[in-house]
């Protein structure tokens, strides 16, 4: 097992220069639309066969910033024909604790035009956790093991406790089953604070997860980035995440995780101090960066890559050279009623138990 360079811990970012090893590959494009994420996904689904599943974060109930669900529906019925979209129960209390409300919000969400998994409705079932030193297992809903190949589709944002949500993320905790998987990464054993594991550790026992899912599929796994909305808070906080400060860059796709998620917060980095100083703050205080050595040091991909500019004939580019001209975020008007609305009904309910 490698080790962790001196002074890189989670709250530190390690430049380039400072990185070791091979390069993979990671492709960029500015064009933030269905034909754009179709675009990544056929650079990267090579080795993606038989019995498909795709893994994103299907939001709670209007939630404003994950992946708009007409860009998922045009990538399906133009390319990933068949597939079913794979998602767990959460861990905390909200409109997906359970199955029954977990099918209900994706109704309202807009998920209904491909088969959606449960995968941990019905059980789960155990992957090894190869290298681990939290974990020697991980698990995971029973019906994920089905499936020949995963398309991991991610909205690359912030995260309250994670620092930033990127591929890591979206299956470390996203393929965990809800009740006991997501309970073994967040809350330490006889402990009744929930969310009693944080900073190093978390990211460790994140990062131990998620490659018990990559492992299990091999090279039948690849992994798009898509930096739209990114809001320092998780889809998982629906209408209530912090407002959107930082601008929308573009997508990114690879077949190295590590990769994909450096080259995504490398983007952050390289932004101006106004327009990336709230993500870099949200990465920093939560140790974020440690998801990022972590997955080196599991030898889950390379934390150098050539970024290919696919609007400029896969031209190789820096990530200053990706963000560079980008306009300040603009807050859609409906996001806003959403937000406002929601925030009302939380007051009201606030209120009502104030009065009890």
């Amino acid at each position: 097992m490698n080790q962790v360079m001196p002074g890189s811990g989670g709250e530190r970012y390690v430049t380039y220069d400072e990185r070791k090893g091979n390069e993979s590959i990671v492709y960029f494009t500015r064009d933030l639309s269905p034909e754009g994420l179709k675009k990544m996904v056929d650079r990267v689904n090579g080795h993606i066969t038989g019995k498909i599943a795709i893994k994103l974060h299907t939001g709670e109930q209007y939630g404003p910033n994950f992946i708009p669900h007409d860009w998922i529906e045009y990538l399906v019925r133009n390319e990933l024909h068949d597939a079913t979209i794979v998602e767990t129960n959460t861990f905390y209390e909200g409109d997906r604790d359970t199955t029954e409300k977990h099918l209900e919000t994706l109704k309202v969400n807009g998920w209904t035009f491909c088969p959606v998994d449960i995968t941990d409705s019905e059980g789960t079932t155990e992957l090894p956790v190869k290298g681990g030193k939290w974990f020697d297992h991980m698990t995971v809903g029973k019906t994920l093991p089905t499936y020949d190949s995963l398309v991991v589709l991610t909205h690359f944002k912030g995260h309250t406790m994670g620092g930033f949500g990127g591929s890591n993320k979206n299956i470390g905790i996203g393929c965990a089953d809800g009740k006991i998987g997501k309970k073994a990464i967040h809350q330490r054993e006889g402990s009744d604070d929930q969310w009693s594991i944080a900073e190093e550790e978390l990211m460790e026992r994140m990062t131990e997860s998620c490659k018990a899912t990559v492992d299990h599929f091999g090279k039948q796994i690849c992994f798009v980035n898509v930096m739209r909305n990114i809001s320092v808070s998780c889809d998982c906080e629906g209408c209530l995440a912090e407002k959107v400060v930082t601008p929308n860059i573009g997508i990114l796709a690879s077949t190295d995780i590590l990769a994909v998620d450096q080259a995504c917060v490398d983007m952050i980095y390289a932004l101006s101090e106004t327009d990336g100083a709230s993500m870099r703050e949200r990465i920093e205080s939560r140790h974020g960066h440690r998801q990022l050595s972590y997955m080196e040091e599991l030898g889950m991909g390379n934390r150098r890559y050539i970024l290919l500019d696919v609007d400029h004939m896969d031209a190789r580019i820096q990530p200053a050279d990706a963000v560079e001209g980008v306009e300040p975020f603009v807050e859609l008007p409906i996001v806003a009623e959403r937000r406002n609305k929601a925030l009302a009904a939380l007051e009201a309910a606030q209120a009502s138990l104030n009065q009890q």
